[in-house]
């Protein structure tokens, strides 16, 4: 099983991201051309170059917005905002002593930070997931936007030439009209909505009430869309990673000191390990969080595998520790099916007050959140009640955190916990030449034989739609190739 490993022992943000998948293997002109299909080329420049932290070679990213006035530079990722007050400097090549106020230079311009407070806030929340600053009060902005709190931030985003407030409806537009393939297309919304559900619960808003700046902004739209098309170029079975650094200290907003990491990420990452205070700075923003938490299956901080590449995402920053995202290529040290043996739990509850739609989004967050398996059985229950029987397969040391999941997901009241061994077949992998592209074939095998094979069913459907012809026509003619 080829494995992706996330290794956070510095966090994650969007362009760190980026800069790993490429240092991979990702070819920087394959990411530019399939980013162009978003039709936003007028916007941005994606500029890659090497990069060190601590003697630890690897490759930068940065993505420079177009037609800017010189007031203000992104040069990417210096602004990673946690959510609509606060803006984390998280990755730049500046340190900051919590609480403390004071100008900076920010890539050869001079910024300082200041919020003036408005006579009233517009009906609507602005969301600001991956700039990687904190605004603290004394500096000043040179663009101007308004947020609810009823102050402005010299943020003038309307916005750097480009779209004003891009809500996730907007966005959601732009990927669903570009020639993107389907799966990168789900990939990258599912990362966006995991912004857009953690500044709604952040700001207290409906989802379709909050605006996006940031979030909104080219730049992120470029991390994000970049994630999910760098994830299926890799082609890898699994993605796994280590508990994530947040981070710590304080930073000062509008409304005083608060806490690093920010509620956005701290939303996104519910459920998730996570490691704190190695540095007093952001080191995870919202986008490297929603993209943990819409990818990774398994959580784990000693995977038994056999590393095949490693690289590092260079952030923009220097810290007392290295400001890099470290990832591996890998293969499973065991085979996929051993792991499911004796440490393994089954939680059982049964209910009858939850609606079918309200199940199904229980089952779709558990899956999320790396169960091994869920499931519905229907039941009879007490006073001749139907209801479902939920059942989820974890590992022994999931257990706690599942049955948390449970109880806050689902309206049972009590979960039964059985421990079992299940036994498997080993599973391998290997890519299929057929007349209509590659296909990747699953392989059972018993005792060191392959007994039966079957192509992955999300390819099959993949190949059906670009070749407008039935699902079982792509099947025939895979098996015909198998001859």
């Amino acid at each position: 099983m080829k494995i992706l490993y996330y290794d956070c022992f510095a966090g994650i943000s969007g362009d760190m991201n980026l800069a790993a998948m490429i240092d991979l293997g990702v070819e920087p002109e394959y990411l530019r051309s399939a980013l162009s299909k978003l039709g936003l080329d007028h916007e941005f420049e994606l500029k890659v170059s090497a990069d060190s932290r601590h003697g630890i070679c690897g490759t930068r990213v940065d993505v420079e917005l177009k037609n800017q006035d010189s007031a203000h530079d992104h040069n990417h990722h210096g602004h990673e905002h946690g959510h609509g007050d606060a803006h984390e400097h998280g990755h730049h090549d500046h340190d900051h002593n919590h609480g403390h106020e004071y100008g900076h230079e920010h890539h050869g311009h001079s910024h300082g930070h200041g919020h003036e407070h408005a006579a009233h806030a517009p009906d609507h929340t602005h969301s600001h997931a991956d700039h990687d600053h904190v605004q603290h009060s004394g500096h000043e902005h040179g663009h101007d936007h308004v947020h609810d709190s009823g102050h402005t931030h010299g943020h003038a985003h309307c916005h750097h030439g480009h779209a004003a407030h891009r809500n996730l409806a907007d966005i959601e537009a732009i990927i669903m009209a570009s020639t993107l393939a389907d799966a990168v297309k789900e990939t990258s919304l599912a990362i966006f909505r995991k912004v857009a559900q953690a500044e709604s619960k952040v700001h207290g808003k409906p989802i379709d009430e909050v605006h996006f700046h940031e979030v909104g902004a080219t730049d992120s739209i470029v991390d994000i869309v970049g994630a999910a098309i760098c994830l299926h170029r890799l082609g890898v079975d699994a993605v796994w990673a280590s508990p994530v650094e947040l981070g710590g200290g304080f930073v000062r907003c509008a409304h005083g000191l608060i806490p690093v990491p920010a509620p956005a990420t701290i939303e996104i990452l519910h459920g998730v390990p996570t490691t704190r205070g190695k540095v007093q700075q952001e080191t995870t923003t919202p986008t490297g969080a929603a993209i943990l938490a819409a990818l990774v299956e398994k959580f784990i901080d000693s995977p038994e595998m056999i590393t095949e590449k490693t690289a590092y995402g260079i952030g923009h920053r220097e810290s007392e520790i290295p400001n890099a995202l470290r990832v591996h290529l890998a293969e499973a040290a065991l085979p996929e099916t051993s792991e499911s043996g004796a440490n393994a739990r089954l939680l059982q509850c049964n209910i009858d007050d939850m609606t079918a739609e309200m199940l199904g989004a229980a089952m779709d967050l558990l899956m999320e959140k790396g169960a091994r398996d869920v499931h519905f059985t229907a039941i009879q229950m007490k006073k001749n009640r139907p209801g479902t029987c939920l059942s989820l397969l974890c590992d022994e040391a999931d257990e706690a955190r599942f049955k948390e999941l449970l109880f806050r997901h689902t309206t049972t009241l009590g979960i039964k916990s059985i421990r079992l061994h299940k036994t498997a077949l080993d599973i391998s992998f290997e890519q299929l030449d057929t007349p209509l592209g590659s296909v990747t074939m699953k392989n059972a095998i018993l005792d060191g034989r392959i007994i039966r094979s079957k192509p992955e069913l999300e390819e099959c459907r993949d190949i059906a739609r670009r070749n407008d012809m039935p699902l079982s026509e792509v099947y025939a003619v895979i098996e015909k190739s198998r001859k």
